[in-house]
């Protein structure tokens, strides 16, 4: 039955992860994946989320399935996280929410969704871009295009190209964009480009599909949300995948949400039962565990209050040692123009490194990133951060 099937290659990023684990040298650094670390390099159990789940265990509660489409208080809480409280959308029942199976999970459901509304629908993603993506919405059956976003070897963005090119799509096209913290060039527009992006995307009636993975991680919660704010603002119809492994370091429980803005209720309900039919045809009910605790988080302005000063943390932290690198590469590397390291945003940073010298990284210093040249800018801390920018100057 089975025999003619090729094997798997596995994802390039956990094989590199791979090599770097199985590396002896005391003093290698991982920078593959896209984990938060602190400065000790452990991934963070959050007060908020420890203390929502002590409560918790002092009520023990059945395990009934949920609803289809989630936990109501978890879904009516991402739709005030990402929207905010004062959304027209949201004020007018036009926007569906549903709880998803981590990020990817909701790119998915929403790739669904789409081809059943739109068998012949095609989406351009950024290039560079995360290489799921393509892996996601082709498995839905759509077919995928890319669209220009980010020069690594310069440190630009692209933002003319991209604008070129979304005039020039067929109208209908959907177009996938990154609210904040672009996943892998940690590139991102300013207020200005988003409200020209988004005019262009009524203008020629595109479908924008926003991942937003790593609200808190640029400026804030709220002022991460602007172009997701904007577009629902719109009027115009809108899905939204969110995830909450890393601002909640939560990873595991696979936590995340799909969002529809529709043009009006009863399109909302009809979204809303199609939702339903695609969950029940795949998997049928959420996970409860992840839902509850976060729901408990978002709802209780205590714990939301500790939760939203953790985040505002892990952003500093991330920031403290973005300049730290930098810092270092300055002194090491003075030709190397490293200011991209301090200029973009969020979990990961493009280095602009080749090949040969991401290569002679990993070989000759036990540094490790992906083959793009992409690091996870948390992997760094006090204790690697000088070594890294060391190594990276003398490959450059």
């Amino acid at each position: 039955m089975f025999e003619h099937l090729e094997p798997y290659a596995g994802d390039p990023i956990f094989r590199i992860g791979d090599m770097c684990r199985a590396d002896t040298r005391p003093q290698k650094v991982d920078l593959t994946v896209g984990l938060y670390f602190d400065g000790q390099g452990r991934i963070p159990v959050l007060d908020s989320i420890h203390q929502a789940e002590l409560k918790r265990a002092q009520q023990p509660e059945t395990r009934q399935y949920l609803p289809m489409e989630g936990l109501p208080s978890y879904r009516s809480a991402v739709q005030k996280l990402l929207f905010g409280e004062d959304s027209a959308a949201l004020n007018e029942g036009r926007i569906v929410t549903m709880q998803s199976v981590g990020g990817t999970g909701a790119l998915r459901i929403g790739a669904e969704l789409l081809h059943m509304a739109s068998p012949n629908s095609e989406i351009w993603i950024s290039d560079p871009g995360w290489d799921n993506h393509h892996s996601i919405f082709e498995g839905a059956g759509l077919k995928t295009h890319t669209y220009p976003y980010y020069d690594s070897v310069n440190g630009v963005l692209l933002f003319d190209s991209m604008k070129q090119t979304f005039k020039n799509i067929p109208e209908g096209s959907i177009v996938l964009l990154h609210p904040c913290c672009h996943n892998p060039t940690g590139a991102d527009l300013d207020h200005a480009q988003w409200e020209e992006i988004t005019d262009i995307i009524m203008a020629r009636k595109l479908l924008p599909f926003l991942d937003i993975a790593y609200q808190g991680f640029s400026e804030g919660l709220e002022e991460d949300a602007f172009a997701v704010r904007l577009m629902a603002s719109k009027n115009i119809p809108v899905l939204v995948a969110n995830s909450f492994s890393k601002n909640f370091s939560f990873y595991a429980e696979r936590c995340g949400g799909l969002s529809v803005v529709c043009q009006s209720t009863n399109e909302a309900e009809r979204v809303l039962g199609q939702i339903k039919l695609l969950v029940r045809r795949i998997y049928s009910n959420p996970p409860l565990h992840g839902a509850r605790v976060i729901s408990d988080v978002l709802n209780e302005p205590e714990l939301f209050s500790i939760w939203k000063n953790e985040v505002d943390g892990m952003r500093t932290r991330i920031r403290t040692i973005r300049q730290k690198a930098y810092d270092i590469l300055q002194k090491q590397a003075p030709h190397f123009d490293s200011s991209f390291i301090i200029k973009q945003h969020g979990m990961f940073s493009y280095t602009g490194l080749s090949l040969a010298q991401i290569e002679r990284l990993r070989t000759d210093y036990g540094v490790y990133l992906i083959d793009s040249g992409r690091i996870s800018v948390p992997g760094l801390n006090e204790d690697n951060v000088a070594y890294f920018a060391e190594s990276v100057s003398k490959v450059v």
